[in-house]
């Protein structure tokens, strides 16, 4: 299985994101799953490639051709596949990937993971979409989320497009135990009759 993870690409973190999510990868090699992310070398993203060659996994890389300078890209992908844009990047990801996973970030980890999430809830594609909430570090946005939902902005079901989890193993075990299927879209909008 493809794991896509969307995480951080700075190094100026607390370590303790960096040592978990160098596990993350870690772990994704040694079930046998492949890890698919941007490319990076740095922060969450190169913690997780690390993770994963440690362990002898397979590493698709995708990354535009504008950070491929030096230490900004991990040398050691087993495959990389280089981009014009960012938005062919997310695409490229997005179509190589059965699965993804948001570990702690920034603007550039949010927007990815909102449009896989805006995906899902149109109806575009049926894969497990997963939060690894390290300490605690994704709660305003769930409290963000829930608001939108109390004042009718987002349907309730939403709630049924992602999972968020504080254990590595737990979260491995979800994506790999997962059953997808597509959401009818009147389900997650208030388009029907009723609303």
């Amino acid at each position: 299985m493809n794991i896509c993870l969307y995480g951080a690409s700075s190094d100026a973190i607390n370590k303790f994101y960096i040592e978990e999510v160098e596990k993350l990868g870690h772990e994704i090699a040694a079930r046998g799953h492949t890890l698919v992310y941007g490319g990076g070398a740095r922060g969450l993203m190169g913690a997780a490639a690390r993770g994963a060659y440690a362990e002898g996994g397979t590493i698709i890389g995708v990354s535009p051709t504008f950070f491929n300078v030096d230490g900004v890209v991990f040398p050691d992908c087993t495959k990389l596949i280089e981009t014009e844009t960012m938005r062919e990047r997310k695409q490229i990801m997005e179509d190589n990937a059965d699965a993804f996973v948001m570990v702690p970030g920034g603007i550039g980890t949010f927007e990815e993971f909102f449009e896989i999430l805006t995906l899902k809830q149109i109806g575009r594609h049926s894969k497990a979409v997963t939060i690894l909430n390290l300490n605690g570090y994704f709660d305003e946005i769930f409290r963000l989320m829930q608001k939108a939902m109390d004042e009718k902005f987002m349907k309730e079901a939403c709630h049924e497009l992602t999972a968020s989890f504080t254990d590595i193993y737990a979260l491995l075990d979800y994506i790999e135990n997962y059953k997808g299927h597509l959401v009818n879209i009147a389900d997650m909008k208030h388009i029907s009759d009723d609303n």
